[in-house]
């Protein structure tokens, strides 16, 4: 069921700065600053500042989203901030959750690569291109997502320990463990 709130989502891959930490953590930019996304629109410097400061005031958490799901979060979020590139974003999939164990999975495998920003426009103006500069955004919630809509964000699964095989090992583990679980 999808109810209008008003929530919009955009989409970005993971860039080269992606880290997978001991197989569960990750870390990369869900937004660009400045970059023009497929929907015309761009992130302006600045624009997440007020809500990032609103959600730490209310010792809140941008939540973590299967496929912008509310009904599947798959981990949390550490740590969400601006730099000077754009929205940073470092946290942790849960494998006890089992779509956590897949995204991992899936992350290995390069089939996922994708971050996607859930956020509620609060100022946007127009340029003379007729692109809508978004100026401050609500920022709800990041996603992993298949099909990111920023091309200029790119995944790469790299880690100091933890390569694609051992990845897809590590979600052979998760695997087992979760039909140990069932099993019960």
């Amino acid at each position: 069921m999808d109810f209008d709130t008003g929530l919009e989502r955009k989409f970005a891959r993971f860039d080269a700065d992606l880290t997978v930490k001991d197989g569960v953590g990750i870390e990369g930019y869900a937004s660009y600053f400045g970059d023009t996304d497929q929907g015309g629109d761009v992130v302006v410097a600045g624009a997440y500042a007020k809500s990032l400061t609103r959600l730490n005031a209310e010792s809140r958490q941008v939540k973590m989203l299967w496929q912008h799901d509310p009904a599947q979060p798959i981990g949390v979020w550490d740590e969400v901030r601006e730099d000077k590139r754009g929205l940073y974003v470092k946290g942790r999939l849960l494998e006890a959750v089992g779509r956590g164990r897949e995204a991992a999975a899936l992350i290995g495998a390069g089939a996922i690569d994708g971050l996607s920003i859930g956020y509620r426009t609060v100022r946007a103006t127009r340029n003379d291109k007729g692109q809508r500069l978004l100026q401050e955004l609500e920022l709800w919630e990041v996603s992993l997502v298949t099909f990111p809509m920023l091309p200029s964000a790119r995944v790469a699964a790299k880690g100091d320990s933890l390569s694609g095989g051992d990845l897809r090992d590590l979600a052979a583990t998760f695997s087992a463990a979760g039909r140990e679980l069932a099993r019960g």
